[in-house]
Protein backbone atom coordinates (compact mmCIF):
# COMPACT_ATOMS: atom_id res chain seq x y z
CA UNK A 1 0.00 0.00 0.00
CA UNK A 2 1.70 3.14 -0.94
CA UNK A 3 1.43 6.31 0.92
CA UNK A 4 3.02 9.56 0.61
CA UNK A 5 4.50 9.05 3.88
CA UNK A 6 5.09 6.28 5.98
CA UNK A 7 4.21 5.58 9.03
CA UNK A 8 4.91 8.17 12.15
CA UNK A 9 8.85 7.82 12.97
CA UNK A 10 10.01 7.20 16.69
CA UNK A 11 10.32 10.06 18.60
CA UNK A 12 9.62 8.62 21.86
CA UNK A 13 9.70 4.71 23.27
CA UNK A 14 5.70 5.47 24.65
CA UNK A 15 3.53 3.42 22.57
CA UNK A 16 1.17 5.27 20.49
CA UNK A 17 -2.50 4.92 19.42
CA UNK A 18 -2.13 7.22 16.90
CA UNK A 19 0.36 4.36 15.18
CA UNK A 20 -1.58 2.08 16.39
CA UNK A 21 -4.44 3.77 13.80
CA UNK A 22 -2.28 4.18 10.64
CA UNK A 23 -1.54 0.31 11.25
CA UNK A 24 -4.77 -0.71 11.40
CA UNK A 25 -5.69 1.00 8.09
CA UNK A 26 -2.58 -0.55 6.91
CA UNK A 27 -3.34 -4.50 8.15
CA UNK A 28 -6.61 -3.86 7.25
CA UNK A 29 -5.90 -2.92 3.17
CA UNK A 30 -3.71 -5.81 3.50
CA UNK A 31 -6.50 -8.12 4.37
CA UNK A 32 -8.50 -7.06 1.50
CA UNK A 33 -6.17 -7.43 -0.77
CA UNK A 34 -4.57 -10.66 0.26
CA UNK A 35 -7.33 -12.22 2.17
CA UNK A 36 -4.93 -13.25 4.72
CA UNK A 37 -7.08 -14.47 8.07
CA UNK A 38 -6.75 -11.78 11.23
CA UNK A 39 -4.90 -13.93 13.12
CA UNK A 40 -2.00 -14.52 10.64
CA UNK A 41 -2.06 -10.35 9.82
CA UNK A 42 -1.83 -9.54 13.76
CA UNK A 43 0.91 -11.87 14.07
CA UNK A 44 2.42 -10.66 10.65
CA UNK A 45 2.19 -6.58 12.68
CA UNK A 46 3.20 -7.38 16.00
CA UNK A 47 6.50 -9.60 14.49
CA UNK A 48 7.51 -7.69 11.50
CA UNK A 49 6.05 -4.16 11.51
CA UNK A 50 4.53 -2.71 15.34
CA UNK A 51 8.04 -0.47 16.55
CA UNK A 52 10.24 -1.98 14.12
CA UNK A 53 13.04 -0.72 12.05
CA UNK A 54 12.01 -1.35 8.44
CA UNK A 55 14.64 0.12 5.71
CA UNK A 56 16.63 1.75 8.33
CA UNK A 57 13.76 3.72 9.49
CA UNK A 58 12.66 2.97 13.57
CA UNK A 59 8.77 3.58 13.42
CA UNK A 60 7.31 4.88 16.62
CA UNK A 61 5.70 2.09 18.67
CA UNK A 62 1.99 1.43 18.95
CA UNK A 63 -0.37 0.55 21.54
CA UNK A 64 -0.57 -3.07 20.54
CA UNK A 65 -3.85 -3.68 22.28
CA UNK A 66 -5.71 -1.02 20.72
CA UNK A 67 -4.18 -1.64 17.39
CA UNK A 68 -5.46 -5.48 17.80
CA UNK A 69 -9.14 -4.54 18.81
CA UNK A 70 -9.35 -2.12 15.69
CA UNK A 71 -8.49 -4.63 13.54
CA UNK A 72 -10.21 -7.48 14.77
CA UNK A 73 -13.09 -5.00 15.89
CA UNK A 74 -13.35 -3.99 12.19
CA UNK A 75 -13.42 -7.18 10.99
CA UNK A 76 -16.06 -8.16 13.51
CA UNK A 77 -18.53 -5.85 12.70
CA UNK A 78 -17.79 -5.00 8.89
CA UNK A 79 -21.25 -5.23 7.68
CA UNK A 80 -22.73 -3.40 10.49
CA UNK A 81 -19.49 -0.51 9.93
CA UNK A 82 -20.06 -0.52 6.00
CA UNK A 83 -24.37 0.21 6.31
CA UNK A 84 -23.66 2.69 8.50
CA UNK A 85 -20.85 4.32 6.03
CA UNK A 86 -23.23 3.40 2.94
CA UNK A 87 -25.79 5.48 5.00
CA UNK A 88 -23.91 8.57 5.00
CA UNK A 89 -22.41 8.72 1.76
CA UNK A 90 -23.90 11.25 -0.76
CA UNK A 91 -26.26 9.64 -3.26
CA UNK A 92 -25.61 7.93 -5.88
CA UNK A 93 -22.43 7.06 -3.83
CA UNK A 94 -21.72 3.67 -3.32
CA UNK A 95 -19.16 1.74 -0.56
CA UNK A 96 -17.40 0.32 -3.64
CA UNK A 97 -17.00 3.81 -5.27
CA UNK A 98 -14.53 4.15 -2.78
CA UNK A 99 -10.97 3.32 -3.21
CA UNK A 100 -9.65 0.38 -0.88
CA UNK A 101 -7.46 2.49 1.52
CA UNK A 102 -10.19 4.82 2.14
CA UNK A 103 -12.63 2.29 2.90
CA UNK A 104 -10.42 0.96 5.49
CA UNK A 105 -9.72 4.45 7.09
CA UNK A 106 -13.61 5.19 6.98
CA UNK A 107 -13.95 1.55 9.05
CA UNK A 108 -11.68 2.06 11.23
CA UNK A 109 -12.89 5.70 12.33
CA UNK A 110 -16.91 4.21 12.79
CA UNK A 111 -15.47 1.62 14.78
CA UNK A 112 -13.86 3.93 17.19
CA UNK A 113 -16.59 5.93 17.13
CA UNK A 114 -19.52 2.74 17.79
CA UNK A 115 -17.65 0.86 19.90
CA UNK A 116 -14.80 2.77 21.81
CA UNK A 117 -16.72 5.04 23.67
CA UNK A 118 -13.70 5.78 25.56
CA UNK A 119 -12.13 8.32 22.69
CA UNK A 120 -14.03 11.62 22.78
CA UNK A 121 -15.87 11.60 19.48
CA UNK A 122 -13.58 14.51 18.31
CA UNK A 123 -10.34 12.99 18.92
CA UNK A 124 -11.51 10.07 17.08
CA UNK A 125 -12.73 12.12 14.64
CA UNK A 126 -9.25 14.41 13.84
CA UNK A 127 -6.97 11.25 14.56
CA UNK A 128 -8.50 9.74 11.01
CA UNK A 129 -8.46 12.72 9.51
CA UNK A 130 -4.65 12.94 10.29
CA UNK A 131 -4.33 9.20 9.24
CA UNK A 132 -6.18 10.26 5.53
CA UNK A 133 -3.46 13.11 5.52
CA UNK A 134 -1.10 10.26 5.27
CA UNK A 135 -2.64 9.37 2.09
CA UNK A 136 -4.40 11.61 0.37
CA UNK A 137 -4.78 15.39 -0.35
CA UNK A 138 -6.69 18.10 1.61
CA UNK A 139 -10.28 16.94 0.10
CA UNK A 140 -10.33 13.82 1.29
CA UNK A 141 -9.04 14.43 4.49
CA UNK A 142 -12.02 16.85 4.41
CA UNK A 143 -14.67 13.97 3.40
CA UNK A 144 -13.36 11.74 6.33
CA UNK A 145 -13.90 14.73 8.62
CA UNK A 146 -17.39 15.21 7.29
CA UNK A 147 -18.37 11.78 6.83
CA UNK A 148 -17.49 10.61 9.97
CA UNK A 149 -18.93 13.58 11.61
CA UNK A 150 -22.20 12.77 10.12
CA UNK A 151 -21.92 9.37 11.67
CA UNK A 152 -20.87 10.88 14.97
CA UNK A 153 -23.87 12.83 15.32
CA UNK A 154 -26.05 9.78 14.68
CA UNK A 155 -24.50 6.95 16.96
CA UNK A 156 -23.00 9.32 19.70
CA UNK A 157 -26.32 11.82 20.34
Amino acid sequence: MSSKTSSPKAKTQRPSRATARLAAVQALYQREMSGDPIPKLLREFHEHRLGRTIEDTAFAPADADFFDDLVSGVAAREAEIDERIAGALAEGWTLDRLDRPMRQILRCGVYELVARLDVPRAAAISEYVDVAKAFYEAREAGFVNGLLDRIAKDVRE
